[in-house]
């Protein structure tokens, strides 16, 4: 390893590397404290040329590779253990906009929140938000195939790019990027990358598809009995084919944040089970107010919903969204979670929770299931809270324990166990034992057809 560490900083220019402890700790750490790593080495890239550079030298010493982005991933898939680090972090330029194609050309190491800054100063919309999207980039986005709050009218993040380009296990530079909509020569191969969390090489730029922008988002926030009347609003609020986002989440989540956060407030004056979040995206906001309702005054005649707020600006349009915002760190004030990123059918929803909260009391009993996320496209956030007054530690020591029902129940729903944050190394044995013996084989085929030597990040997936 020595020999090619060596070489990797003769050939690299200067701010291209580093071995200081201080710089690299940052980048070892995942940001819930479950993993933490260590490198020989982390290599800053400023083009896709040092990141060849950096991969052949890999390959000639057969020294692993982990690629990184904003550090932000949930499966222990950006940890290095002893992996090479190339961190994206320093190739943040937006290469390209093109208003009539509707297509960007972006750098792996811009974040999302650049992404989405530059679509709209184009009036234009690039549709993936996530919570992380000041810090996530876009090559991880990619990497995992993240989905976000739009997948119900946009799709996940395999349907919002045109092409990739990147860096090969051998350090040869794949070029798809592209804004073509149509392209039928061969396999498409820019999507082998997507989702693949840097096992077949290493994303450096992508071209991301682009979106009219809307001339006025309509956002209400609803107060309900259950999870299950949430599904029951779904299609009537979809109607139109204006909805854009259906978020759901349970009382114990969002008391979490509104008890806790400065400056986010609840905007009800009493408490509801669950509540839901809603966007629809039109052209006015006359429109807006009409479909929103239309929409909430047939649910409350249904005896639907308990309670209702239409934003009415776009400040108390903001200030509800921060509630949701906040879902995934409100949790840090409930103790120690475990947490799952599932899908199920959108119709199998209030099942799996009566399923799954039974056969969570069963393993701890007095846990909190905390079940919210994006119930217009089946994924849940189903994350269990510690007892009240328990031990933290304890409690964490059950993730498996409390993992495998859950799996179990996801399994028998026809679900999947990993949702939008990946597989990582957290959820690679439960692949390969729940998947089947043809999709492992051709996964494991296509990694080795690209990467023989298993030097692109090799400890994870598969």
């Amino acid at each position: 390893m020595s020999a090619g560490i060596d070489a990797l900083k003769e050939a690299l220019p200067t701010g291209a590397w580093t071995q200081d402890p201080d710089l690299i700790d940052p980048h070892l750490r995942e940001w819930r404290d479950k993993y933490f790593g260590k490198t020989p080495i982390l290599v800053t890239p400023r083009t896709t040329e040092e990141v060849a550079t950096a991969v052949k030298i890999c390959a000639a010493h057969k020294l692993p590779i982990m690629p990184q982005g904003g550090n932000t991933g949930l499966v222990g898939g950006n940890t290095p253990q002893d992996e090479v680090l190339i961190s994206l972090k320093k190739m943040t330029a937006i290469r390209d906009l093109n208003t009539t194609a509707n297509a960007m050309t972006v750098e792996a190491g811009a974040t999302l929140q650049s992404v989405l800054d530059a679509a709209d100063e184009a009036n234009r919309k690039f549709p993936l938000t996530l919570s992380s999207q000041g810090s996530c980039t876009v090559g991880g986005v990619l990497s995992t195939n993240a989905g976000g709050n739009h997948v119900l009218k946009y799709g996940t993040t395999k349907e919002l790019v045109f092409g990739v380009e990147a860096v090969l296990a051998d350090g040869s530079i794949f070029n798809g990027l592209t804004s073509l909509r149509k392209d039928n020569t061969g396999y498409d191969l820019s999507r082998l990358f997507l989702g693949a969390e840097g096992t077949l090489g290493i994303i450096t730029a992508a071209s991301l598809k682009l979106f009219p922008k809307p001339g006025y988002v309509q956002r209400a926030l609803i107060g309900l009995e259950s999870a299950a009347m949430a599904v029951s609003l779904l299609e009537a609020f979809r109607a139109g084919g204006k909805l854009a986002m259906f978020e759901v989440m349970p009382e114990i989540g969002y008391r979490a944040v509104v008890d806790n956060f400065d400056g986010i407030r609840d905007p009800f004056a009493n408490s509801h089970p669950w509540y839901l979040l809603c966007d629809w995206e039109v052209e006015t906001e006359e429109e807006g107010q009409s479909i929103a309702e239309n929409v909430i005054g047939k649910a409350f005649e249904n005896n639907q919903v308990r309670d209702a707020i239409i934003a009415l600006n776009e400040t108390q349009a903001a200030d509800i969204l921060s509630i949701r915002e906040h879902m995934s760190a409100g949790q840090k004030f409930l103790g120690g979670s475990v947490k799952h990123d599932i899908t199920v059918p959108i119709d199998q929803i209030a099942t799996f929770f009566k399923r799954a909260d039974a056969a969570m009391q069963n393993v701890v009993p007095g846990c909190r299931p905390v079940g919210f996320g994006h119930f217009g496209d089946g994924n849940i956030h189903y994350n269990i809270a510690q007892p009240e007054g328990s031990d933290r530690e304890a409690f964490l020591k059950n993730w498996d324990a409390l993992s495998q029902p859950v799996f179990d129940i996801v399994d028998t729903l026809g679900g999947s166990i990993s949702a939008e944050h990946g597989i990582g190394i957290m959820k690679r044995e439960d692949l390969a034992e729940r998947a089947s013996p043809v999709k492992m084989k051709l996964l494991r085929a296509i990694k080795s057809a690209l990467d023989p030597d298993r030097i692109m990040n090799p400890r994870v997936m598969v």
